[in-house]
């Protein structure tokens, strides 16, 4: 697919090799700041399952006293 995409590409080699960089980075454009983005909220990475206080330490370190 990709090949009878690349023989589709007008021009010599080089403006075909130059095209084909174009589209790719225009692509990786297009999933980093639409695609990603968007699709981050189904995706619960950034959500932390242990809370700080109820491991037994302060939220804020300089309260803590000596140990």
């Amino acid at each position: 697919m990709y090949a009878w995409m690349f023989r589709r590409l007008p021009g010599p080699l080089w403006v075909r090799i130059g095209i084909t960089l174009v589209l790719l980075a225009a692509v990786v454009l297009l999933l980093m700041e639409v695609v990603f983005p968007w699709t981050d909220q189904f995706h619960p990475l950034n959500e932390s399952t242990m809370d700080i206080e109820s491991a037994g330490g302060s939220a804020d370190p300089r309260q803590e006293g000596p140990r």
